[in-house]
């Protein structure tokens, strides 16, 4: 586990174990790898989002215009949990790890003060159906962009912070960031 002395935007190492974040660390922004080949799976759609929300791709931006967001910033936060499957087809365990880390994101955005930039698992879920791409977000001051909508490589993100990507037989991890 992380050191106790380790804190962000006010988020102690105790509120993000508290949230069930088992992994964090802060980054310098310039260690973000972004790539349009990560952009390139979204508009293939493999998450089955793509131009459906103003969280993922095109309703975030281009990926000009979302390196530039980060980039605003100086530091990265970031931060995983690892979920247990039953096996590595375990498709609903895997949903129920989506979701879970999903709305422990959400906490921690509602915690997070001063200026930052969240980015968590694809595909907001805070309305019944998205406005996109017909009226602009109902949140867009609560809005989370996708990591792999703004391009960045999620197992290059997790190398650079020091948090394992894969860890183990029958798990999911999955990864947010903020960045401050």
């Amino acid at each position: 586990m992380e050191e106790k002395n380790f804190i962000f935007l006010n988020i102690s190492a105790e509120t993000l174990e508290e949230l069930g974040f088992d992994r964090f660390a802060v980054i310098p922004t310039e260690d973000v790898v972004f790539s349009p080949e990560v952009r390139k799976m979204c508009e293939v759609n493999r998450c089955g989002m793509y131009d459906k929300s103003w969280a993922c791709p095109p309703g975030v931006g281009t990926l000009d215009e979302c390196i530039a967001r980060c980039k605003k910033y100086g530091h990265c936060a970031v931060f995983s949990r690892a979920y247990d499957l039953e096996d590595s087809f375990d498709f609903e365990g895997m949903m129920e790890g989506h979701a879970d880390f999903a709305e422990a994101s959400e906490k921690l955005r509602e915690m997070l003060k001063g200026d930052f930039l969240m980015l968590s698992v694809e595909g907001c879920k805070k309305c019944g159906k998205c406005t996109y791409p017909d009226a602009p977000c109902r949140f867009p001051d609560t809005l989370s962009g996708s990591l792999e909508g703004y391009g960045i490589f999620v197992n290059r993100l997790a190398s650079s912070a020091g948090i394992p990507y894969n860890r183990g037989p029958n798990t999911v991890s999955y990864f947010g960031a903020v960045f401050f």
